[in-house]
């Protein structure tokens, strides 16, 4: 039986460890299983290609929101080509109303739900066997005739007992390696997929500084934990902070989310001791209503959070991202910018501007009805209006998400930001606003521009405010300002480059 376990990846660096823990519980007793990761940039021909050229006769895919609308083209078009080629799909995206799913896809024969690591094995038993019980393969959705299947699922097995996958498979140097040390999540947030699952499992400790020790040996560049919330046990986040700062190789960073409200002095006092670079935090606060946050169950304390961001930062050692979401309950156009105001407020080196998305099987695709939420009916399912923000503000915040990653996140501005921002008088969200319609009136939006080309950008939304009088000195100190920010960005060759051609945009 030739199998292949295969994905489209939203980058070429990441890479999917769901693939890799099948992989492992199948490996070495199963005839031929293959793992073939490719992205959503590859030619969609070059991927039909490949899979159908090595004839296999299971082909299965995992399925997320980034997905999951080219792999149903690229899985119907392997059907057509190949029709004894038989379907798999897995994942979160489809592990809800696995069903309804195949009953208007004819060309799924298996939908696997849940976490799959058992399901998968005892499925490739079945495969194999003369018998073909697939009755017995729990969290199977099959089809045998004209008729379709759901079988149950089964207790989530304990986490300790799933194989280590990079025990048989190399670590890909130019990737990150995903790892994660816990499964489940302590909290509900009702958007989250991990709010469903209510029992948190965990490694045992010997086991994740094996891993973790293996990783630092093979000097991988980065390590992602994709535990949900990573220092829920603040006694268990600080020994492996400092087992990860004792085995530092001067080279490998690692990536986790973290509650921002869980950390207390002596993990402040542990990280203070990290090289810089070692880690990278990313910490979701989502919005700093309460209401809102009382709406999509997250207990979290907003002002510790802020107050936590900021004093991460100030080490100067970790990388913070921040996370805020538009779109949800109770939370306005004028609320939502509040929200932006006090988190940019904390300066966390990268800020994220993320938007609703309704997924299946969560509690907000429950309540989204309550709240008037309306959504996309492809993924990723986002939020294109709801009872409190319309769709034209939607589409606003749009634009000034492009704004914070074209000039804050991606860096490069800070002395003109700073400088704009004060003089303007209005905070944050209203600069950004304002240079959004700026830079969308004048069409800047419609072709992708080199990055000097935003330096030229900004200094005409400089002289547009001295000219209508909003900031009559903006052309001369945002002249100043970014000059500076071209010396510090640039090597000394490129910025002449830069001035030879002058601040002309084309």
């Amino acid at each position: 039986m030739k199998i292949l376990l295969t994905t489209l990846n939203s980058k070429y660096v990441h890479s999917n460890p769901a693939l890799k823990y099948l992989y492992t519980v199948v490996a070495g007793e199963h005839a031929h299983v293959d793992i073939r990761e490719f992205t959503v940039n590859n030619d969609p021909n070059y991927i039909f290609q490949e899979i159908v050229r090595a004839n296999y006769e299971v082909v299965c895919f995992s399925c997320y929101v980034w997905n999951i609308e080219q792999i149903k083209i690229l899985a119907a078009d392997i059907k057509l080509a190949a029709p004894k080629t038989k379907i798999l799909l897995g994942g979160p995206e489809v592990s809800f109303r696995g069903y309804e799913l195949m009953a208007s896809h004819p060309w799924i024969d298996y939908i696997l739900s849940g976490e799959g690591e058992y399901e998968f094995y005892r499925f490739c038993q079945v495969l194999e066997s003369p018998e073909r019980n697939f009755e017995t393969v729990p969290g199977l959705t099959y089809r045998q005739g004209k008729k379709i299947y759901v079988n149950g699922d089964v207790e989530p097995m304990d986490f300790n007992l799933i194989p280590f996958p990079y025990s048989i498979l190399d670590c890909e140097g130019d990737k990150v390696v995903y790892y994660e040390s816990t499964r489940g999540c302590p909290f509900n947030c009702s958007y989250c997929l991990s709010s469903i699952e209510k029992n948190l499992r965990v490694l045992d400790m010997d086991r994740v500084r094996r891993e973790l020790g293996y990783f630092l040996y093979k000097k991988v560049p980065q390590v992602k934990f994709i535990d949900r919330t990573f220092n829920f046990d603040r006694q268990r986040a600080k020994e492996i902070f400092q087992y990860i700062i004792s085995m530092d190789n001067g080279i490998t960073n690692f990536h986790t989310e973290i509650c921002a409200d869980l950390l207390d002095e002596e993990t402040f006092r542990i990280l203070s001791k990290a090289r810089k670079g070692l880690f990278q935090f990313e910490i979701g606060v989502q919005s700093t209503n309460r209401k809102t946050l009382k709406a999509i169950n997250r207990h979290s304390d907003t002002v510790k959070i802020l107050r936590n961001i900021k004093r991460l930062v100030s080490m100067g050692n970790i990388a913070i991202h921040a996370d805020l979401i538009a779109g949800l309950p109770y939370e306005t156009y004028e609320i939502f910018a509040r929200s932006f105001d006090e988190v940019y407020a904390a300066k966390a080196h990268n800020l994220q501007l993320g938007f609703l998305k309704v997924l299946k099987g969560t509690p907000m695709e429950e309540e989204a009805g309550k709240y008037g939420v309306v959504y996309r009916k492809h993924a990723p399912y986002e939020v294109i209006s709801t009872d409190f923000i319309s769709v034209k503000e939607i589409i606003r915040l749009k634009a000034i998400e492009n704004m914070l990653d074209i000039f804050y996140n991606r860096g490069g501005f800070a002395g003109t930001l700073e400088y704009l921002i004060a003089a303007l008088g209005k905070g944050a969200f209203a600069f950004y606003e304002a240079l959004a319609d700026y830079y969308y009136e004048a069409g800047y939006q419609n072709r992708d521009r080199k990055k000097e080309d935003q330096y030229r950008i900004m200094l005409g939304f400089a002289k547009y405010l001295a000219d209508q009088g909003i900031v009559p000195e903006a052309e001369v100190r945002v002249a100043e300002t970014l000059d500076k920010d071209l010396l510090d960005t640039m090597n000394p060759e490129n910025y002449k480059r830069f001035i030879r051609k002058g601040w002309n945009i084309d």
